[in-house]
């Protein structure tokens, strides 16, 4: 993420709980915070150590995947703007944000709509000089997955902090992070929604298509996906053209198909409104050209 001549470096501290564990508190005390944030800024500097001139800035909070992963990097953006309103300094500062009186400044609340996962991320931002930065990005990229265990101090004081049994802690960047989910997409039946997904976090201005029957129809533009809704003749027509529905069997297995690709729209809509992207359904009437449509 670029602002005027400085770069930023987005990335998270990934924390993956053990099976069947919760995580009963989601925030920290500014003094929790800062002391968590310092842990984070020496354990990036082993990593790339001329992250140590850069700015950090980071919270002390846990956030879903969903959390980050929308677009315009709503959460890493509101960092950045609130270390903003910090003091004037020359790169190599630690800014953290806690909790006062139960209460996390901006729009850095946890949304308890998604508590309760295995995988727990707390965003960083690191920020400066463009030339250092881009270094530190791309030695992160390059070997931040491979290598990026977390400190076992930062471990165990996170843990301890939140409350949380933690299995693994490891840093990630923004790319890192949208890898693993897509792989964790896959392992869930909902590939073929990730390039849709993908284009909104990453290139929201390019037209992508999810036109791969018996998969609902979408299209990306501008960071918005717009879904085709079928009538049933419609969706007869788009999906099982031809089909003789004389036989009632054949009635009967076209109902399943239907009811199954109704329960798909409503599968993919809710994964693309919990990452922040927002759904436009269009009304598809027999007849009507449903790409053309899509495309209005």
């Amino acid at each position: 993420m670029a602002t005027n001549d400085s770069i930023q470096v987005l990335g998270a501290l990934a924390l993956e709980l053990v099976p069947g564990s919760d995580a009963p508190q989601a925030s920290l005390s500014q003094r929790q915070a800062g002391e968590l944030a310092r842990l984070l800024a020496h354990d990036l500097a082993t990593f790339a150590p001329e992250a140590a001139a850069l700015e950090l800035v980071t919270v002390g909070a846990h956030y879903d995947a969903v959390e980050l992963l929308r677009p315009g990097w709503p959460l890493h953006r509101e960092l950045d703007q609130l270390a903003a309103r910090a003091p004037s300094a020359t790169g190599g500062r630690v800014i953290a944000f806690g909790a006062h009186d139960g209460q996390l400044p901006g729009a850095l609340a946890p949304s308890p709509d998604f508590a309760g996962g295995p995988l727990r991320l707390l965003p960083f931002v690191l920020g400066g000089d463009a030339d250092l930065a881009t270094r530190v990005g791309d030695a992160f990229e390059r070997d931040l997955l491979e290598r990026g265990m977390a400190g076992a101090e930062t471990a165990l004081f996170a843990q301890e902090a939140f409350g949380l049994r933690i299995e693994h802690a490891r840093y990630l960047t923004a790319h890192d992070l949208m890898a693993l989910v897509a792989v964790q997409y896959e392992h869930a039946g909902l590939a073929p929604l990730w390039p849709l997904l993908e284009a909104a976090l990453l290139a929201p201005a390019h037209e992508e298509w999810l036109d791969a029957p018996p998969e609902p129809l979408l299209r990306q533009t501008d960071g918005e996906v717009r879904m085709a809704l079928f009538e049933p003749q419609a969706w007869k027509a788009h999906y099982a053209a031809g089909t003789d529905c004389s036989d009632a069997a054949v009635r009967e297995k076209l109902a399943r198909a239907h009811a199954q690709f109704e329960a798909r729209e409503r599968q993919y809509t809710a994964v693309l409104q919990a990452h922040g992207v927002p759904v436009t359904f269009v009304h598809c009437p027999a007849g009507a050209d449903a790409r053309e449509a899509l495309r209005a």
